[in-house]
């Protein structure tokens, strides 16, 4: 079997365990040498974009629970809502260790005494490895950025950071209420202490064709970041989207268009960023819509077997920029 740290040419694909992308699940396994899940959380947090700072409403995107629909009970202190969460998850792995992960809202949206506080509560707990912490770029300023860098030196850190897209037009159109630069600016402020980022990009906004959705993966593949979570759009109910698509300004993609983009990112990342995510469900009780997305198997399945009908892999046509 190939191994993806071997020299390839373009005819012997690269191969990550037994897939042609480089997993989340394998990069895991290979630094930890066994199971690694993560416990996601609810911090209490909220978010500049819906407490006025900068907007208000959110992301049109955006559910009530701020995207963390699958974290803990925030009602729960982060200890109980640990420990609930990851009692859960033992039943589908029943050896595992763990990483705590800041999910819901806006993760560094707060002074960093409390920042601290909170993050430092999980480290504690037996079996954590280390922490991923979701949030905005715009909610960085230098003594988190500075608490960041003290944590990445003594665990295994992730600062995740929602992109969605590299264009201005999409942006306003779904109320991100900051640029791109603001973006890029905090890739590199995070980078300077080495820290790990993984960017999300949401695939299906309203408006975007393939060439534009193509654009923000050639973006990302061209930062400085270590990873990757490719969001397809769900259309959650009691979102400001719902009124988007009412008024015509959104059509979901068939299963088809999704996994024809999915493998003509793949084929552009650089073969050692780490894919995170390639799909996802929404709630079912909230979800409008693509209804094909609940057949998780079945849509990465699709993505695996795409991969191999066009004898492709991550990295196959990846152009470093000089």
């Amino acid at each position: 079997m190939k191994l993806a740290t071997d020299i390839h040419n373009n005819d012997v694909p690269l191969l990550w365990g037994d897939k042609r992308y480089h997993t989340w699940n394998y990069h895991l396994r290979g630094t930890f040498h066994e199971k690694i899940f993560k416990v996601p959380l609810d911090g209490g947090f909220s978010c500049p974009n819906r407490d006025g700072k900068v907007a208000t409403g959110g992301c049109t995107f955006c559910s009530a629970r701020g995207s963390g629909d699958f974290a803990g009970d925030r009602r729960m202190d982060l200890e109980r809502q640990f420990h609930d969460v990851k009692n859960r998850m033992h039943e589908k792995w029943p050896q595992a260790k763990y990483l705590g992960f800041f999910q819901a809202y806006t993760n560094t949206y707060a002074p960093v005494e409390e920042l601290r506080e909170m993050y430092e509560v999980i480290l504690k707990q037996e079996g954590v490895v280390g922490l991923s912490i979701a949030t905005r770029p715009d909610c960085l300023p230098d003594d988190v950025v500075e608490y960041l860098a003290e944590l990445n030196e003594r665990t295994y850190l992730w600062v995740e950071l929602g992109l969605q897209t590299v264009h201005e037009h999409t942006a306003q159109l779904i109320n991100r209420a900051h640029d791109y630069q603001c973006y890029v600016d905090a890739v590199e402020r995070l980078r300077k202490h080495n820290i790990r980022v993984c960017s999300h990009i949401i695939y299906g906004l309203p408006g975007e064709s393939h060439e534009e959705m193509m654009q923000t993966a050639d973006a990302v593949a061209h930062l400085d970041v270590q990873g990757i979570k490719i969001h397809l759009l769900h259309l959650l109910r009691k979102t400001p989207m719902v009124k988007q698509y009412e008024a015509g300004l959104l059509e979901f993609l068939s299963q088809e268009e999704y996994t024809k983009l999915v493998v003509d990112t793949l084929e552009i990342l650089p073969p050692e960023m780490i894919v995170h995510r390639i799909t996802g469900d929404g709630p079912p009780d909230l979800l409008i819509g693509p209804m094909w997305s609940r057949k998780k198997w079945e849509v990465l399945n699709g993505i695996d077997a795409e991969l191999k009908a066009r004898n492709s892999w991550q990295g196959k046509f990846f152009v470093p920029r000089t």
